[in-house]
């Protein structure tokens, strides 16, 4: 009865999975075919539809680099032992307006993601896990990987002061509303007391039956606030390159979430390439 129970949920599941990533796939050519025409309509018809002196209209496509850190580093976390990069793509749009001869604004929409994979070395670090089905709880000293993805709707409103017509620097706040989220790992090669430093000692391995896992995804915000200080130069006619850092204000939990100690805020830089589609007169 049970393996003609397992022989079905199997198949289920390995076909809702299927059908999961195909509707994930479908989804990611029809946005990329919007997004193509889109710039082909727009690049034909910017001066068209927006006949405006003193208003710009930018693309970027960069790539985010850095993590989410607690400010400042716990005494709790030793050293940083492995940085994986993570597909931290930055694709917007930015509109600017000149409000004076050198300042102006600009509004924008962008899709990213603020992802890392790493592992740090901690001790007496408290932490929550699950071990074979077994909740832990207490001080762990070992190793702890933790992998974050954090897809996400930003909208920039930024001041901007034009150095000249080639160089421009930007700086003020961002919104982020997450749609995909992930926050997950598992600690290894150490040990840990429950419930206290003086506590039972649980070792932990580095194979999956002996490590101990943990997933706060859900406990991740919906929203993001910070503030992002960035800098255009353009190098050849329409083209040029950017960089921006941003820093976190709110941390990436919920306030009510208190299994790691200490807030963990996003700190990222960007470098990039951007498209004047089209000029400020």
């Amino acid at each position: 009865m049970k393996n003609n129970f397992l022989s079905y949920i199997i198949p289920s599941t390995a076909k809702s999975q299927n059908r999961k990533a195909q509707k994930l796939t479908l989804a990611w050519q029809k946005l990329t075919l919007i997004v193509c025409a889109s710039l082909f309509f727009m690049e034909a018809n910017a001066n068209k539809i927006i006949d405006v002196d003193h208003v710009g209209i930018q693309v970027r496509l960069g790539y985010n680099i850095g993590g989410t850190s607690p400010l400042p580093l716990p005494s709790t976390i030793r050293r940083l032992n492995n940085y994986t990069f993570q597909p931290n793509l930055n694709f917007g749009f930015d509109v600017t307006h000149d409000v004076a001869e050198q300042v102006g604004v600009l509004f924008g929409i962008h899709f990213e993601n603020k992802g890392m994979n790493v592992d740090a070395e901690v001790k007496n670090y408290h932490q929550e896990l699950v071990r074979g089905g077994e909740s832990l709880a207490g001080q762990f000293t070992g190793h702890v990987t933790t992998k974050v993805q954090s897809w996400m709707l930003t909208v920039p409103v930024q001041a901007t002061y034009n150095l000249n017509e080639k160089v421009a620097l930007r700086f003020g706040p961002y919104i982020s509303l997450l749609i995909d989220k992930c926050f997950k790992g598992y600690a290894h090669n150490g040990y840990l007391r429950q419930g206290n430093p003086t506590g039972p000692k649980v070792i932990l391995g580095d194979t999956n039956d002996a490590r101990g896992d943990f997933d706060f995804s859900s406990n991740m915000r919906d929203l993001q606030l910070g503030l992002d200080l960035g800098a255009d130069w353009y190098v050849y006619k329409r083209w040029g390159v950017y960089a921006d850092i941003t820093w976190g204000l709110s941390g990436i939990h919920e306030k009510a979430f208190k299994t790691i100690e200490q807030p963990l805020y996003p700190i990222y830089g960007t470098l990039g390439v951007t498209y004047n589609i089209k000029y400020k007169k």
